[in-house]
């Protein structure tokens, strides 16, 4: 594929990158033919001098197209600020304004709102959901992305969302019940395929995803997650001085 033929695709089926400046359409196409398996969403500038941001699903990597060089890891200010992560919450923050809630599972009915895309055989998903199993401060909408990787688990996923009582299915495959025999028999309602549909736009590549009250957690921190989750803490007042003795 000539260079000219992939800068028409990507202008094509991105909007990003069709309103883009012709520059950063130009760089997208560069670097969409040295890392074909990547596929771009955005190209933005950077702090650095020929150093381009590009955003790839829920991943940013760094490219440096005069040399055709692809940096991955965070860009760090010198304030010593993860600028990439920060990008990467405005991305995702962003992205789940729009997403639907209405196929989502949903368990609790506490006063954090919790959107989580999660996979049944995923043994980081698995710690992420007794976590939040144990707390009654959350309400959880359950997004079922099976992975690839686990061969068993889009059948659990669409056993759960097909069940008569999905949150107790829920809670039987994720605790494992189903690890080391078969499944109950069941008639695949195609709610598994309304959810991938649903979050098509997140643009999720792993699990867990988490959003927490809107805010962004990838992977299974949760450490992040309990203070995104600590009630607020009362703002301490100085203690009044001591008056001035007397003479």
């Amino acid at each position: 594929m000539t260079r000219l033929s992939i800068l028409l695709f990507l202008m094509l089926c991105c909007s990003d990158l069709f309103a883009a400046p012709p520059e950063q359409a130009k760089i997208a196409a560069a670097f969409q033919e040295s890392f074909p398996k990547l596929a771009v969403d955005q190209v933005t500038e950077t702090p650095v001098a020929g150093l381009y941001e590009i955003l790839c699903g829920d991943r940013i990597f760094y490219y440096a197209p005069a040399s055709g060089h692809l940096l991955v890891g965070p860009l760090v200010s010198r304030e010593g600020e993860n600028v990439t992560a920060v990008r990467i919450q405005e991305v995702m923050a962003q992205r789940i304004k729009g997403i639907s809630l209405k196929e989502a599972l949903t368990i609790g009915n506490g006063p954090h709102q919790v959107v989580e895309v999660t996979d049944p055989d995923c043994g980081y998903c698995r710690k992420g959901a007794r976590f939040f199993d144990e707390r009654s401060d959350v309400t959880r909408h359950i997004f079922l992305k099976p992975l690839g990787m686990h061969p068993q688990s889009r059948d659990k996923a669409a056993y759960i969302l097909s069940a008569s009582d999905p949150k107790a299915a829920y809670l039987e495959v994720f605790a494992g019940k189903f690890d080391d025999k078969p499944l109950p028999s069941f008639q695949d309602n195609g709610r598994l395929d309304r959810q991938a549909n649903a979050i098509a736009p997140l643009k999720v590549a792993s699990t867990p995803s988490y959003w927490i009250d809107g805010t962004y957690v990838g992977g299974s921190d949760l450490r992040r997650i309990q203070q995104l989750l600590a009630p607020p803490q009362p703002e301490l007042k100085p203690a009044p001085s001591a008056p001035a003795p007397q003479k």
